[in-house]
């Protein structure tokens, strides 16, 4: 009997198959012209229909006759009416392409060649539902029979998608009941990535057409408008996304334990939704009310998603990988994704927190990075989000209206709320992650872990927030040179320095005694006004004595450029005690100040200035230190400092040592200047200002229109103010400034777009690769005289490695020293016009190419 029933269902599925290629082959010879094939198409299908209603019949006879069913006793009926049923949906779908322009001909009984489908399936899901797996007659056989048409019925999902939705959302939901009812026997038998992954499809296709419903959709079909068409099949998508949000959910839930290679694709989803999403920049236009609909309905469903995945190591690795590699638009989704992962955690279990905070240390294991490292990365990557900014749904506060705050506020706002809930023993994570972020090359980012740094310091005891200073101290202490991640900790040392309790500042100053000529350049970055009246005025004494006497040292010395760096440090101390505690020095402290920088100034040269980088910060530091004194100064020095900032401006110099000179030309806005120098300081301060206004670098600009205004505003030499206007544009850039006209208009949808062109240049991967294609197709350049360049270094090396094997031998004798500080300068400056010479090189090889 079942050889019989096998044998049946066999020849019936080569017969439909038969009929579906005979049609697929005649159909391009169908016209209206064309009756015999037209008739012998239309018999195969009235067939196919006849094949479909027995095969129902047949189904329901099974049903009618029995109340229970064993799997294998039927084991050959589901897979036939299966494939059946999937090639009868794929003709359907297919017809248009099949038919050509002649669908109309036969479209009576594709109609009813569709009915009959549906008719079948939802008998034999109706049949399914009735069976059971007998576990005393060959089991693993039903088990596969079952997987079989669980898949099977997938097949048929990817085929009626399009379809019908109610059709569609029915077979959804009965995979998904017939993988629970048979749950215990099937479960390590399923593909439940592929499962997993049509579900995601399924929930992406309905999200993205729900988003292309209301996208041209005017508000007032949600408003008065209800019988509206496209309004209701909006609605009716939506509740469709809804389904399947949950039908997710549930599926999670009862098999999360073999979702391991389905992380990605669900990471993948919630990334793909939310950046179709407002706020960010690749969202879909819809209004205000559709928003608020699909966040209700939709987004709301699909939440608990991170929740049921949150304890899934193989989901954390998915999303804490580090070599994860993002396209701009899913950036902005990841970083909001860590935040949603951030704010649930507290919640959790140590080892769940740990698991997400901790590294992966093992050495086998695919890299992956902490939770607190990710969303600086992240962070970083959401330049357009930042600058733009876009703006998210705020924390209510208690009697307080909700307000939408930025991505920085949002970011920081939870991380800090985040860092408050942190366990004990994770502290090192903590800490480690946010001194590599403070040291990070990227402003935006080191800010914010800036502002975490210094709530930690205000939410932990003062005694850790001590100890935080004295490391950042030590760092700062032990970093070579100058460097971006010195400016960084610089910062962040003057905004800790603030929350230390008196006790412990006091403590500072002793271990980082002012009394020491080594500790000096510390002080350049703590700002005196954190300390208390009496220990803020010592201290600045102190800095401002011992600063006074290293450069009167230096003025005594030789004066050699490798111990300018020392001095810049020291200037740059007595710079911050003249901005933060100005007021406490006596006029014999203020006297020292200007003494030693009058002396200072005397052995610039515009040719110095120009060549060598350490005099140029010199210089920048000196304007800075004479600003705070201009009204005590001599006017025959300013007379010195105007002719050198004049004469240095011709030759183009760094946009650091112009935005020094445009501070110190503001600070002489109330000077007056004595009749006897007016004619030798003021065309040359009106020469200043006029090339600093031609400027064309934007920064400079702002500071240069700011610097004259308020010159302008102040000064009692009212005649050299429209002699700093010499050209029309920068007539009308000044009248624009002061209106606070001439900005470019630009919509927010054009805003928009700008951003989004701008990140995408920034974040292009394949930028990286073709400048590296670039350089490496670059050919190699002959340089004129080379060997001679290379017999004089290897001389040079001969050299040095003389005196390094005499010195061996014997005590140097006391000029050696002196004479190695001259080469050392000698060389900074060869270096310099090597650099110079490199750059002047590269752009007449550009301008050839």
């Amino acid at each position: 009997m079942n050889i019989l029933r096998v044998g049946l269902s066999i020849f019936t599925v080569k017969l439909f198959d038969e009929m579906i290629y005979e049609l697929t082959t005649q159909a391009r010879g169908l016209s209206s012209q064309n009756v015999e094939i037209q008739a012998t198409l239309r018999n195969i299908l009235q067939t196919m229909v006849q094949v479909l209603g027995a095969l129902t019949g047949c189904v329901q006879h099974v049903c009618a006759t029995q109340e229970s069913i064993i799997l294998e006793n039927i084991h050959s009926l589901p897979s036939s009416v299966l494939h059946v049923i999937k090639s009868t949906f794929v003709h359907c779908k297919n017809s248009e392409s099949v038919y050509s322009g002649h669908l109309h001909l036969i479209s009576d009984l594709l109609q009813a060649l569709f009915k009959g489908a549906y008719s079948l399936q939802k008998q034999l899901m109706e049949l399914l539902d009735m069976v059971c797996v007998d576990p005393s007659v060959n089991e693993n056989e039903d088990v596969l029979n079952m997987v079989l048409v669980i898949h099977s019925l997938l097949d048929i999902c990817s085929v009626i998608s399009t379809m019908d939705q109610a059709f569609h959302a029915n077979t959804w939901k009965f995979i998904i009941k017939q993988s629970l009812k048979h749950q215990s026997v099937i479960k390590s038998r399923l593909k439940h990535r592929d499962i997993i992954n049509s579900l995601c499809e399924d929930l992406l296709f309905s999200f993205h057409f729900c988003l292309q419903l209301a996208e041209p959709m005017p508000l007032s079909d949600t408003q008065g408008g209800q019988d509206n068409a496209n309004y209701r099949l909006f609605q009716k998508t939506l509740k469709l996304c809804r389904f399947f949000a949950n039908s997710l959910l549930h599926y999670i839930k009862e098999f999360l334990p073999f979702l391991s290679d389905s992380c990605c694709p669900l990471h993948q989803l919630y990334l793909q939704i939310y950046s179709k999403f407002p706020p960010s920049l690749y969202a879909a236009r819809v209004s205000k009310a559709h928003e608020e609909e699909i966040a209700g309905t939709f987004l709301v469903a699909l939440d608990p998603l991170i929740s049921q995945l949150l304890t899934f190591q193989p989901f954390v690795q998915v999303v804490l990988d580090s070599n994860l590699d993002l396209p701009c638009e899913l950036q902005f989704p990841q970083c909001l994704l860590l935040v949603a992962v951030m704010d649930k955690l507290p919640s959790q279990p140590e080892e769940v927190q740990a698991l997400w905070c901790t590294e992966s240390r093992v050495p086998a294991a695919v890299s992956r990075q902490s939770l607190l490292q990710a969303i600086f990365h992240s962070f970083e990557q959401c330049s357009g989000e930042l600058s733009l900014p876009v703006h998210l749904q705020g924390l209510k506060s208690k009697g307080q209206a909700e307000v939408a705050v930025t991505l920085y506020q949002h970011v920081c706002v939870h991380l800090c709320a985040f860092i408050a809930s942190f366990h004990p023993s994770l502290f090192p994570e903590l800490d480690a992650a946010l001194l590599n972020a403070v040291l990070s090359a990227n402003m935006i980012t080191s800010l914010l872990a800036m502002d975490a740094w210094c709530f930690l310091a205000r939410y932990g005891s003062a005694e850790l927030c001590a100890h935080h200073v004295t490391i950042v101290a030590h760092l700062i202490k032990s970093c070579p040179g100058e460097c971006y991640q010195v400016i960084n900790l610089s910062i962040l040392l003057k905004r800790l320095f603030f929350f230390m309790a008196p006790t412990h500042q006091m403590e500072f100053i002793q271990k980082f005694s002012p009394k020491e000529a080594e500790n000096l350049p510390l002080w350049q970055y703590i700002s005196f006004q954190a300390l208390p009246t009496e220990p803020r005025k010592q201290t600045a004494q102190e800095v401002t004595r011992i600063g006074s006497m290293q450069c009167r040292k230096w003025l005594d010395g030789s004066h050699t450029l490798g111990e300018l760096e020392s001095l810049n440090s020291v200037l740059s101390a007595l710079v911050a005690v003249c901005a933060s505690a100005g007021e406490t020095l006596d006029i014999g402290h203020q006297t020292a100040i200007t003494e030693v920088g009058s002396q200072l100034w005397t052995f610039l040269s515009v040719k110095q200035v120009t060549d060598q980088p350490c005099v140029q910060q010199t210089f920048s530091i000196l304007l800075s230190l004479l600003g705070f004194f201009v009204q005590t100064l001599h006017p025959q020095l300013i007379c010195q400092v105007v002719n050198l900032q004049t004469s240095l401006l011709k030759f183009g110099p760094p946009d650091h040592v112009c935005l020094a000179i445009v501070d110190f030309v503001s600070s002489l806005g109330k000077l007056f200047i004595p009749h006897t120098l007016q004619d030798k300081i003021l065309p040359n301060l009106s020469c200043i200002l006029a090339l600093l206004l031609a400027d064309k670098n934007w920064l400079l600009e702002q500071h240069t229109l700011e610097a004259f205004t308020q010159f302008a505003e102040g000064t009692n030499h009212e005649e050299i103010v429209p002699q700093c206007l010499r050209s029309e544009e920068t007539k009308n850039k000044v009248v624009s400034f002061l209106e606070k006209t001439g900005f470019i208009e630009e919509t927010e949808a054009a805003k928009v777009e700008r951003v989004k062109q701008e990140k995408g240049i920034f974040w292009e991967p394949s930028a990286e690769v073709a400048a590296g294609e670039t350089c490496a197709k670059r050919a190699r350049h002959e340089f004129p005289l080379e060997e001679q360049y290379r017999s004089a270094v290897q001389a040079v090396v001969r050299g040095l490695e003389a005196t390094e094997s005499l010195l061996q031998k014997a005590p140097a004798p006391t000029w050696l020293l002196v004479e190695m500080e001259g080469l050392k300068a000698r060389i900074q400056q060869l270096k310099h016009r090597v650099l110079k010479g490199e750059c002047r090189t590269d752009c007449t090889t550009r301008q050839t190419v």
